[in-house]
């Protein structure tokens, strides 16, 4: 599904390049569930937003399913992403002025669903995750796990193959935590690949594989 070939982040100031990525270079097959882990500032949520094409690599190559997403434009990397990617922030990302349902619908109206079947979707997402009683109020009317909960049927409305996932239980309580990693597994074994950022080991445990991070090399 995704290969990296010695992808590089860095800025530049005059001669002087500060790396925030080097030499990464792996692959994570479909189906896969991998956490990246490493200490602060290694380098892990540039390399989820690269992956998720929020960001660009200065250097080195990236397909997703066969296609160089190094080579496309910004618009065309855009549609890649709204096609196969659902993205789950640690900070929810829900827009405060909707509703639990509009936040639902608008990444469909993005993708341009049509009005039946919008309604249809967000109806068996609000279903899934017990949160009919809640469709009319707004994220501040929320608990942090629930917000969560919006964030991650958000990003699988569209019927992602690939959810990036970026400190998912950061703002969690423990038992809230376990039950977002619970549905994790749950969707990673229904065939939906995972990548998750998380600096905790326990979470961690829920992924197939680990991708250590260290100075923006995987060690």
């Amino acid at each position: 599904m995704i290969n990296l070939k010695n992808i590089e982040r860095y800025y530049q100031n005059g001669a002087q390049k500060t790396y925030v990525l080097r030499y990464i270079t792996t692959q994570i097959k479909e189906g896969e569930f991998v956490s990246i882990m490493g200490p602060s500032g290694s380098g892990k949520s540039t390399l989820l937003h690269i992956l998720g094409m929020l960001d660009e690599p200065t250097e080195g190559e990236y397909y997703f399913l066969d296609e160089p997403v190094h080579k496309f434009s910004e618009r065309r990397r855009t549609e890649l992403y709204q096609q196969y990617i659902g993205f789950v922030f640690q900070a929810y990302h829900l827009i405060d002025d909707l509703t639990v349902y509009e936040n639902l619908e608008t990444p469909l109206m993005y993708k341009k669903v049509p009005s039946g079947e919008r309604k249809s979707r967000i109806a068996d997402m609000l279903d899934r995750f017990n949160m009919v009683a809640k469709k009319d109020l707004f994220p501040a009317q929320l608990s942090g796990g629930q917000q969560q909960l919006v964030g991650i049927a958000r990003a699988l409305i569209g019927n992602p193959k690939l959810i990036l996932a970026d400190e998912p239980t950061g703002n969690l309580q423990s038992p809230q935590a376990k039950e977002i990693m619970e549905i994790f597994k749950q969707l990673n074994q229904e065939g939906v690949t995972i990548i998750q950022v998380t600096h905790s080991e326990a979470n961690a445990e829920y992924g197939t594989r680990i991708l250590n991070l260290k100075d923006g090399q995987i060690v």
